[in-house]
């Protein structure tokens, strides 16, 4: 142990080649296996959709296997073909292909390679070998800083386990089941549901007619939240988690992209003790606002709320601290905000729009892997402005991919008339202080609006009784799903939505 102390002085952290010069033994790896997950994905263009999610670069222990893989993730994800030729040449333009043994070494990877069946079985076995040798790495230097007299014990136990959790983050898929096991679980949620006919299936949002048209958002859902600028939409979802976290102590994760932690939580503030965010910022409060500011946020200070303001943040971070939260909190719903500010992760070569494709695409896969709704603010483009009429959005309007609205489960678009001028509506009703919220898109359910009070000074949503438009009693709603044909009536006296109605309902607002 002295001879690992004395070799490891004054390093950041121990290479594989110090740790085996001191153990003498070789890294856990598998070289053999290594090529066949490299050759497998050489003949079969799609292949590396099928590992992407287990294996990453620095998972193989050869440096020339690494830059290999590399090269064939961007490609796949660039949606280029995959092959010895296009692999090549990547490699040519990066100025690796000498250093990874040339074109033959790539064709000798094939050789002994006659089909990628085995390929998902081959990369778990490269996988582990990784894992096995960032263990070694991780006690290794946990090791080392245990020796450090002047070293915390929490700070110390901190590391360790941080160290320990990142490496434990490999990405398991799940199995096929047989549907009489998933029969079960849904019959076991159906006799559960009508035992407790009044408790919600999902996670609620607080706003009385839009949880009812939702029967509130349900887990593994991806909804998407669109608008232009200046329309509302950090102001709906921080309206919506504090409604969340604090009426139905349900924990909330936000991803804060494009405002710091405390600006938000600034916002929360103004929000629940209805103060202007300026005179709470400049400390400019009279002592009956300040009792009304201690009083308040008291609501704040116990609700489950997780805040994370990490810029650009990519998927693959997001995925890890998102189980992590799923793990040590038991987080109800996920809000990001916004999803354009988001990163894929893997160099997409400028294609924005692809980029965007991915980053869609992942967080369903996140919100489908972590059974939790994930809500994500997405911008709306220009063409709304130089639509004519009410300048009402549309599924056309998303920006910079289709993707996110073939991914989402459902999208909701804030639109504000009063923003472009428009004070009443045709019947000569005022529409100042109103927000229209716009069901584009429902999967699984009915499309309508519905119309919430806007208080634009404090950017807090709230609910306007009985002001859902498009779904009266005798109206008909359409469900978009094909599995159900023709329309559907929507029905206020379904069970799901009965906890929302009446006074003293889980679903009254707070406000």
């Amino acid at each position: 142990m002295a001879e690992l102390k004395k070799r490891t002085t004054g390093k950041k952290k121990d290479s594989l080649d110090d740790l085996n010069a001191v153990f003498g033994k070789v890294p856990p790896q598998e070289p053999y296996l290594e090529k066949a997950v490299l050759g497998a994905l050489l003949i079969q263009t799609d292949a590396i959709f099928n590992v992407m999610d287990i294996l990453r670069p620095s998972s193989f222990y050869d440096p020339a296997h690494q830059a290999i893989f590399q090269s064939v993730l961007d490609l796949g994800t660039s949606h280029k073909p995959v092959d010895i030729m296009t692999v090549a040449h990547d490699l040519k333009a990066k100025d690796q292909l000498e250093m990874v043994g040339g074109e033959v070494y790539l064709a000798e990877l094939t050789d002994r390679l006659a089909t990628a069946s085995h390929l998902e079985f081959h990369a778990r076995i490269v996988h582990q070998k990784y894992v096995q040798r960032e263990f070694i790495k991780a006690s290794a230097e946990i090791q080392k800083r245990s020796y450090d007299v002047g070293e915390d014990v929490e700070e110390l136990i901190n590391f360790a386990e941080g160290e320990i959790f990142k490496i434990s983050e490999g990405n398991i898929k799940s199995e096929t089941q047989k549907i009489n096991s998933i029969l079960d679980q849904a019959i076991n949620a159906i006799e559960e549901a009508a035992k407790n006919k009044s408790q919600l299936l999902g996670t609620p949002s607080g706003f009385t007619k839009l949880d009812r048209i939702t029967s509130v958002w349900q887990p593994s859902d991806l909804v998407i939240v669109a608008a232009r600028p200046s329309m509302g939409k950090t102001a709906f979802v921080l309206s919506m988690a504090r409604n969340m976290a604090v009426d139905y102590n349900k924990p909330i994760a936000i991803f804060s992209l494009e405002m710091a932690s405390l600006q938000l939580v600034n916002r929360f503030i103004s929000a629940e003790v209805e103060i202007r965010s300026d005179k709470i910022r400049l400390g400019e409060l009279k002592d009956y606002e300040l009792q009304q500011l201690e009083s308040r946020v008291k609501n704040l200070e116990t609700a489950p709320m997780y805040i994370d303001d990490t810029p650009a943040i990519s998927v693959f971070e997001l995925r890890a601290k998102c189980r992590r939260l799923a793990r040590t909190s038991g987080i109800s719903a996920i809000i990001i905000d916004y999803l354009q500010l988001m990163t894929a992760g893997v160099d997409m070569k400028g294609n924005r729009e692809q980029e965007v494709s991915t980053i869609s695409r992942s967080l369903k896969a996140i919100a489908k892997e972590l059974n939790v709704p994930i809500i994500a603010l997405s911008q709306l483009n220009r063409s709304v402005e130089s639509r004519s009429g009410d300048k009402r959005p549309q599924l056309s309007d998303l920006r910079e991919s289709g993707a996110i609205e073939q991914d989402a489960d459902m999208v909701l678009f804030i639109h504000r008339p009063e923003y472009y001028g428009i004070t009443t509506d045709s019947e000569g009703q005022s529409l100042l202080g109103l927000a229209e919220l716009i069901i584009a898109k429902h999967r699984n359910g009915a499309t309508g609006s519905v119309w919430l009070k806007f208080k634009k000074e404090f950017a807090k949503f709230m609910d306007l009784q009985d002001s859902i438009t498009g779904l009266d009693s005798d109206d008909m709603v359409k469900f978009e799903s094909k599995m159900n044909g023709g329309e559907v009536d929507f029905n206020d006296d379904i069970p799901i939505n009965s906890g929302f109605d009446g006074d003293g309902s889980g679903g009254d607002t707070p406000f």
